[in-house]
């Protein structure tokens, strides 16, 4: 016996257009129109809008959360720079991810170690703790069907190679157009650990840190994410039979927007079209048939004059006596 399928329930604009009658049937809903090639080809939908990524260096946009974490190390590593002075030399800081298997050993002893066994001061650690929808900005309204886009012009379009007709008769160029979803935004936060030998070293990565607040972190050439923090918290650990540590905390609130690649989006969403080209052919009228009979010119103000029909030849020319008549053959 067979498993009774389960039905797939409506989208919202599903259920829109089936409450929507049309005035006529002949001419159909005008709210779905039928594309301009169905009666001849019998495809039910436009081939124009189903360009080809062959070839095309510029693949389908998407962005992701690791690309976020990457534009907030690569401010920290690129711009802010964190460095400390230790014994009279001047030390960039490290800066590393707090991997699972890394948190576990800062819980458990309080430092991290290098793979052999020694402790690595200073140093900072990012971990990211949470991620937040923020739901104040707009957004795509339906990831079924997506309704909002922002549009990429391509330098070139291959489709508008040179020739002698395009240029007479004014050709416009086509112009190649991506277009992508509205992303989604969300609010991420991120906590970071400083640990030096000093309290003079913590505040001197505390400073640097605090100036590049409320700023745009990330790759100039990628992206770029509004970065806030908020507040530092500070305590020095003396515990009896380890090394004195100086400990730092604060948040970072990250502002930033994801377009996942998935298939859901791929199937739905507009990727690549082409704009309009037009030719523009200018034409001119007249109702004076007198134009076009030959000797006729027409003036600038728009009259027309005739020719003199007396042009001779230099065979006609000879040599005449003084007082004598010229008259015209």
């Amino acid at each position: 016996m067979a498993i009774p399928r389960k039905p797939i329930p409506k989208t919202q604009k599903q259920i829109s257009i089936d409450q929507q009658q049309p005035s006529d049937a002949r001419y159909g809903n005008p709210n779905m129109p039928i594309p301009t090639q169905f009666n001849e080809t019998g495809i039910d939908f436009n081939r124009s809008t189903k360009l080809s990524w062959k070839d095309d260096t510029n693949k389908p946009f998407s962005i992701g959360i690791k690309d976020i974490d990457e534009a907030v190390f690569y401010y920290f590593q690129n711009v802010i720079k964190p460095f400390v002075y230790q014994n009279g030399e001047r030390r960039n800081v490290p800066i590393i991810y707090a991997a699972p298997e890394r948190w576990k050993s800062f819980q458990r002893d309080g430092y991290y170690r290098d793979k052999k066994g020694a402790i690595i001061l200073p140093i900072m650690v990012v971990k990211r703790d949470t991620i937040t929808k923020d739901r104040s900005v707009y957004n795509k309204l339906d990831a079924n069907d997506p309704n909002l886009y922002a549009s990429f012009q391509r330098a070139f379009n291959p489709k508008n190679f040179y020739s002698n007709f395009a240029v007479i008769n004014n050709k416009i160029p086509s112009k190649q157009m991506y277009a992508v979803a509205v992303p989604d935004f969300l609010t991420i936060e991120y906590s970071v650990l400083i640990q030096t030998y000093y309290m003079e070293q913590l505040n001197k990565i505390i400073e640097a840190c605090e100036y590049a607040s409320d700023a745009y972190w990330g790759d100039p050439e990628r992206f770029k994410f509004r970065a806030f923090i908020d507040s530092f918290t500070t305590q020095t650990s003396t515990t009896p039979g380890k090394d004195r540590l100086v400990i730092g905390n604060f948040n970072i609130r990250l502002r930033g927007y994801i377009i996942p690649d998935t298939i859901q989006k791929d199937m739905t969403a507009i990727n690549k079209y082409n704009t309009k080209s037009k030719f523009i052919i200018t034409m001119e009228t007249t109702s004076n048939t007198e134009i076009f009979e030959e000797g006729v010119v027409k003036t600038r103000d728009g009259r027309t004059r005739r020719q003199r029909e007396d042009i001779g030849e230099v065979g006609d020319i000879s040599d005449v006596t003084r007082g004598t008549e010229l008259k015209n053959k």
